[in-house]
């Protein structure tokens, strides 16, 4: 299954199983167990044992989150964004200057490797030396790169009950994240129709 890093961040705000929401990045602990899992995507970009998450880290992370999440808002409209934060969203024009201001704290330039048996192949390399501006730096334009990519265009705010997620679509009537908020959204749409045809039925004598 494909992963995105910007999906992923947008992602640790979510459904608690419970009625409510959850932050995976509340805590300095839960931001990293969060980076730590985030290690094969972004391997090479960040050397995340080398990184010590803070506050500070924290809660650049979180600002991250909250402009990645104004432009998935803002990329699934006209239809509703995720109701997680649907009320207090960041601007669209400053979530897009925060993001671009992150990712350009890392100044990263084109390598020409070239094999004698084998193709050409550009990587990026950084003279950056701060893993926490390399992190950043590095969800940021993972952000950008999937904003102005072909999986933009197949972004929804699931619709299920409670859900608070974005996700890919993956066909072309997939309207949930997962198959048990399809099966919470058919189970609420089920009691709906159910308590319409009670109140709409003839009045007990």
């Amino acid at each position: 299954m494909e992963r995105w890093p910007a999906l992923e961040l947008a992602s640790t705000v979510r459904h608690d199983g419970d009625g409510g929401v959850v932050d995976d990045l509340a805590s300095v602990e839960g931001v990293t167990r969060w980076v730590e899992a985030q290690a094969e995507s972004l391997s090479g970009q960040v050397r995340i044992r080398e990184l010590s998450v803070d506050e500070a880290l924290r809660s650049e992370i979180v600002a991250l989150r909250q402009a990645v999440r104004a432009l998935f808002a803002r990329a699934v409209s006209p239809a509703p964004p995720s109701p997680a934060d649907a009320r207090r969203l960041m601007p669209a024009e400053e979530a897009l200057s925060y993001l671009n201001s992150v990712a350009a704290r890392e100044s990263v330039v084109p390598q020409l490797d070239w094999p004698s048996d084998g193709t050409p192949a550009v990587r990026l390399v950084s003279a950056e030396g701060d893993p926490a501006v390399r992190l950043l730096a590095a969800l940021a334009r993972a952000a950008v790169d999937f904003l102005s990519g072909p999986h933009r265009e197949r972004l929804r705010a699931c619709s299920a009950p409670r859900c608070v997620r974005y996700f890919v679509k993956s066909h072309g009537r997939q309207e949930w994240c997962k198959p048990s908020c399809g099966n919470r959204a058919r189970a609420a749409r089920h009691y709906q129709r159910q308590r319409q045809a009670t109140d709409g039925g003839p009045a007990a004598s």
